[in-house]
C-alpha cells in the first residue's frame, strides 16, 4: 500500500488510475500542473487526458511552472486539449500550434503567474495535478525534482490530484523550501537573505481532504537537451571570466563573486562550466534551474551551495546525481519559482545574472523569444525577473546562427523582451560590450566593434553612420531598421540585402 510514500493512513484508499483522475477534468477548466523545465511534471494524468480527448473532446487552460517533459505539451496540443497555455513552453509541436493561432499562449515573467492567481487577476485554478515523492503523515505533498508553481496551485485549487512517482528517491524529502508570500498590501519581507536561507516548510501544506485521488507512476523525467561546450561557447565563457576578473580587480566583488543565476540551455550551461577552470571559488548560486554545470561545479569544489526551482539534467548526469543525492542534499534547496525569481530577493542578494539572447541590436535591446519578430520560440521565462533586478545583467549569444545566414547583432531587434535599460553586458564569442553608464551612441560603437561577427560588422557600422547623419538620441534609418529581417524572410539569409 506504499506506506513509505503515502504516510497519511486516511489517504491510502484514494489510489486511483490515471484514467479515473483524468475524468475529474471537464471542458473549460483551468488546470494547474507541476513541472518546471522538463522536471517534476505530472506524467500519467495528462497522457490519460489526451487519450480521453480522442472520444470525449475537451479544451482546458493549462498553467505550469515552465516547460514540460515527456512530450506532454506536444501530445496535449495534438489532441486539441489545450485552449490556452501559460507561462512558458519549449516543445516544437506546441510551438507550431501557438504560431498557427490554435493555442493561445500567454508569455509571462515566471515570478508573476501565481501572484496574478492569488490576486484574482487570472481565472481560478479548478484542479491541481502535482507530482510527489511522498505524502507526509499530515497530508503534506513532498515534491520531486521541481517546485515551480506547484505549491500555489495545490493551495489555491479546491481539488488536488497527486501523482506519486516511485522512480523519485525518498531522499528528496527535505530538499524543498516551500514559502508562500503573505498577502498584499501588508506583505512581510521575504526572509531569504542568502542562497542557503530556509524560509518555509519541506512540503506543500494542504488539508488532506483536498486530495481527490492519488495516481502511482514510475516514469522518469525527460533528459535535458544540452550540447557540450564548443569553441564558440568556450570563447563566450572566456570573455565572461575576463569580465569577472575586472569586477574583482575594481573591488565590486570578491573572488567568491556574487550568487550566480544562469538561464537554461547549452550556451548558459557551457558558460557556467567555464568557471570550473577559473580562479574563483566558494561560489553560490541563486537561480531557477540547476543544470549539469551546477553539479560539475559542486564536484570541482568551486560551488558551496545552490538554490533553484528545479533540477534539470542530461540522462548521464541525472543518473549520477540521483545515485548520490544524499551527498548533494545539504548543498541544495528547491523553492517555489515566485521566490527563486522574486525581484525583492534578487535585488537583495545582488545576483549575477547570465541569460541567453536570440538577438540584440546596436543599442542593447534584447529579443529572447520571437524569431523574425513574429514566431514564438519558447518564452521569456525568468530572464526578465533577473535582468532588471540583479547586480549585473549579462546576455550571451553566438554572433551568428544558421551557418552565418543570420546575424545575432542587428540594427534593430524584431521584438523587444529586455530593453536597453535592463541590459548591462553583452557577450558573443567575438567579444564583450560593457554598456554600463553609456549613452546609446556610445553603446552602438562598442557593440558593433566588440560583439558583431566580421561578416556583418562593416554593414552595421555603415548603418550606424548613416543613422547618425539623421540625428537623434537613438539614431536609426527607420525605413531600413528591419531590412535584415526582411531579407532573411525573403531570401533565407541576412547577407542578402543587408546593406
Amino acid at each position: 500500500m506504499y506506506r513509505d510514500r503515502i504516510r497519511h493512513g486516511g489517504l491510502r484508499d484514494k489510489i486511483i488510475t490515471a484514467e479515473e483522475a483524468a475524468s475529474f477534468i471537464r471542458d473549460g477548466m483551468t488546470v494547474g500542473m507541476s513541472g518546471f523545465t522538463r522536471a517534476g511534471e505530472a506524467k500519467a494524468v495528462p497522457m490519460a487526458l489526451a487519450a480521453r480527448a480522442q472520444t470525449d473532446p475537451l479544451q482546458i487552460t493549462l498553467l505550469t511552472g515552465a516547460s514540460l517533459g515527456n512530450d506532454l505539451d506536444k501530445t496535449l496540443a495534438e489532441a486539441h486539449v489545450l485552449k490556452r497555455r501559460m507561462p512558458f513552453q519549449s516543445d516544437p509541436g506546441l510551438r507550431k500550434s501557438i504560431n498557427a493561432g490554435e493555442v493561445m499562449f500567454v508569455d509571462q515573467h515566471l515570478s508573476q503567474t501565481v501572484e496574478m492567481l492569488r490576486t484574482h487577476q487570472l481565472p481560478p485554478v479548478d484542479i491541481a495535478i502535482v507530482e510527489a515523492a511522498a505524502i507526509t503523515e499530515e497530508g503534506g505533498i513532498v515534491p520531486t525534482t521541481s517546485v515551480g508553481n506547484s505549491a500555489s496551485f495545490a493551495i489555491l485549487a479546491p481539488k488536488v490530484i497527486v501523482e506519486i512517482n516511485l522512480t523519485q528517491p525518498l531522499l528528496l524529502e527535505g530538499i524543498h523550501d516551500i514559502y508562500i508570500p503573505t498577502r498584499r498590501p501588508h506583505r512581510d519581507p521575504i526572509p531569504v537573505v542568502a542562497p542557503h536561507s530556509r524560509a518555509g516548510l519541506p512540503y506543500i501544506p494542504i488539508p488532506p481532504e483536498k486530495i481527490a485521488g492519488i495516481v502511482i507512476t514510475e516514469k522518469l523525467d525527460s533528459s535535458a537537451r544540452i550540447s557540450p561546450p564548443d569553441d564558440g561557447t568556450r570563447a563566450i565563457a572566456g570573455h565572461l571570466i575576463d569580465l569577472l576578473h575586472h569586477e574583482v580587480k575594481q573591488g565590486r566583488m570578491g573572488t567568491d563573486l556574487r550568487p550566480l543565476q544562469a538561464g537554461i540551455g547549452s550556451v548558459a550551461n557551457a558558460v557556467l562550466h567555464g568557471l570550473i577552470s577559473s580562479p574563483f571559488h566558494d561560489l553560490t548560486m541563486y537561480s531557477e534551474v540547476l543544470q549539469d554545470s551546477t553539479f560539475d561545479l559542486f564536484d570541482s569544489g568551486k560551488l558551496l551551495f545552490a538554490s533553484g526551482s528545479s533540477i534539470t539534467l542530461s540522462r548521464e548526469k541525472h543518473d549520477e546525481v540521483i545515485a548520490n543525492i544524499g551527498a548533494y542534499k545539504p548543498k541544495l534547496l528547491l523553492r517555489p519559482q515566485e521566490i527563486s525569481n522574486h525581484p525583492e530577493v534578487v535585488r537583495r542578494l545582488g545576483v549575477l545574472c547570465i541569460n541567453t539572447a536570440l538577438e540584440f541590436d546596436i543599442y542593447g535591446n534584447v529579443n529572447s523569444t520571437h524569431v523574425g519578430g513574429t514566431q514564438m520560440m519558447n518564452g521569456i521565462g525568468g530572464s526578465g525577473d533577473f535582468a532588471r533586478n540583479g547586480f549585473l545583467s549579462i546576455f550571451v549569444t553566438k554572433s551568428i546562427a544558421k551557418e552565418g545566414k543570420v546575424s545575432s547583432v542587428v540594427p534593430m531587434v524584431s521584438h523587444v523582451d529586455h530593453t536597453e535599460h535592463d541590459v548591462g553586458i553583452l557577450i558573443t564569442e567575438q567579444g564583450l560590450a560593457d554598456l554600463r553608464g553609456l549613452a546609446p551612441r556610445e553603446r552602438a560603437k562598442l557593440i558593433i566593434e566588440n560583439c558583431a561577427h566580421p561578416d556583418y560588422r562593416d554593414r552595421l557600422a555603415d548603418y550606424y553612420e548613416r543613422a547618425v547623419s539623421r540625428g537623434g538620441h537613438t539614431p536609426h534609418v527607420i525605413e531600413e531598421a528591419l531590412s535584415w529581417h526582411r531579407a532573411l524572410a525573403e531570401t533565407g539569409t541576412m547577407q542578402s540585402g543587408a546593406d
